[in-house]
């Protein structure tokens, strides 16, 4: 356990994001030679298939793992206050209310998945892989689900460094189970995700084993799980509100997807990979956002309001640092990148990629500010603000889509985020400026 009330708080964000920029950096890593293993294994059309499925994948999951973000807030909360008896009752209602949510969640995407495929005007020569790919992951979306609550309660009382053991665990049987699967086997794109799957089972069961074991204020009784109203509709409203923000701005990367499907396989595959690279340019952004929501969240409950105000301009600058890195990288060595993650020669897909990239980290400042300042703000209760934004974010996304894709092709799709960018950060800066609870702190 770590409690961030106290001590530097440099140092407590670093110890606790460096944990976590591992543990992404895997996964990320995991992903980049998956994608390596489907283009060199099966081929670019399947490469096209899975990532057609990318925007569709992370609407449905990124709504999910904001959720139990959402519901770890409220436990970091209790843990800052050193509420033992509701942080119990927030793990056991965390589980519930996750298993209920993702089971419901499961049933409805597996029904109308290929009717949402047709949507996103997957191409047809793909659409069945798509198809068979995504079906096998949303099945075990539960499980998914269970990992991400264990995980994301460890970060609220500040152990950031049993997930990353545990994802390193995945990581290593997804890689191998790539090469069962897809080489030994010869399933296809099917036994990429069976093989995420499995791994992620393993890693779930061996996660919720070490959390009962190792911490008895996450160890609940059934004297615990009591469906208290106001317990669950706070959670739900955090949750909800987390995975909501999430799910605007994956709508409308659907909306994008839904415009790039129809410029062929090639422009598929750029997009694809230049996406996988700029997952993880934007890592440390996401680290230091999902640092922020556990730090306010443990200082909103410890009364240490002055600590919010000094951690969210200290976790800015340190992605600002990272910012002038990436910008350095893309600009030497983007079709270099590329070409190695695709393995293509084609200079469609390797300029196309490099573009992409050479235009949207220009604006990484932007988007590092967004990403810190919604997950603070949702750290310290304001779940309306982040969902603003994010309802700017998907609106701008499809104004581009009607008007600028039309007109300029797929660079439209290039500008879109770097315009929404400086359009979203604007109602966030006013916000935290005019919040209250930091206002008042700044004029004492």
């Amino acid at each position: 356990m770590k409690d961030l009330t106290k001590g530097s708080i440099v140092k407590l964000i670093l110890a606790f994001a460096l944990p976590v920029f591992i543990g992404n950096i895997l996964q990320l890593t995991y992903n980049l030679v998956d994608t390596k293993i489907v283009s060199q294994v099966l081929g670019e059309q399947s490469l096209a298939a899975v990532g057609s499925t990318n925007s569709v994948n992370t609407l449905v999951i990124g709504f999910l793992n904001g959720l139990t973000n959402g519901f770890a807030v409220i436990a970091a909360q209790y843990f800052g206050a050193s509420d033992r008896k509701y942080l119990k009752r927030t793990v056991a209602m965390s589980l519930i209310l996750g298993i209920a949510v993702s089971l419901i969640m499961t049933i409805l995407v597996l029904i109308f998945l290929m009717p949402l495929l047709r949507m996103l005007n997957t191409p047809d020569n793909i659409i069945n892989e798509s198809y068979d790919y995504i079906f096998i992951v949303f099945a075990g979306m539960t499980i998914l689900m269970l990992y991400n609550v264990c995980c994301a309660l460890l970060r609220a009382i500040g152990d950031a460094v049993t997930p990353l053991i545990f994802l390193a665990v995945s990581v290593v049987l997804n890689i191998g189970g790539d090469y069962l699967f897809m080489v030994v086997i010869k399933l296809g794109v099917q036994g990429a995700a069976i093989s995420t799957v499995l791994a992620q089972l393993i890693a779930m069961l061996l996660c919720v084993i070490y959390m009962f074991k190792r911490y008895e204020v996450l160890r609940f009784s059934k004297k615990d799980i009591v469906f208290e109203k106001n317990l669950i509709g706070k959670m739900m409203a955090s949750g909800c509100s987390m995975g909501l923000m999430g799910s605007l701005v994956s709508i409308g990367s659907v909306a994008l997807q839904t415009a790039i499907n129809t410029f062929g396989t090639d422009i598929i595959v750029a997009h694809t990979a230049a996406r996988k690279v700029t997952e993880l340019f934007m890592l440390s952004f996401s680290v230091l956002g999902t640092t922020m929501a556990t730090f306010c969240g443990q200082n909103l409950g410890a009364g240490q309001i002055k600590r919010i105000r000094m951690g969210i301009k200290t976790a800015i600058g340190m992605a600002w640092i990272w910012c002038i890195g990436v910008i350095i990288v893309t600009n030497l060595f983007a079709p270099a990148m590329i070409s190695m993650l695709t393995s293509s020669t084609k200079p469609e897909v390797v300029d196309t990629a490099s573009l992409y990239l050479r235009i949207n980290t220009t604006l990484y400042f932007v988007t590092a500010m967004i990403t810190i300042i919604r997950n603070s703000m949702q750290g310290i209760g304001d779940r309306v603000t982040p969902i603003i934004s994010s309802m700017i974010e998907l609106v701008g996304k499809v104004v581009i889509v009607i008007v600028l894709v039309p007109k300029l092709g797929y660079m439209g799709v290039i500008v879109s985020e770097p315009i929404v960018w400086v359009l979203m950060v604007i109602p966030l800066i006013v916000q935290i400026i005019r919040t209250p609870i930091l206002k008042i702190q700044s004029e004492k």
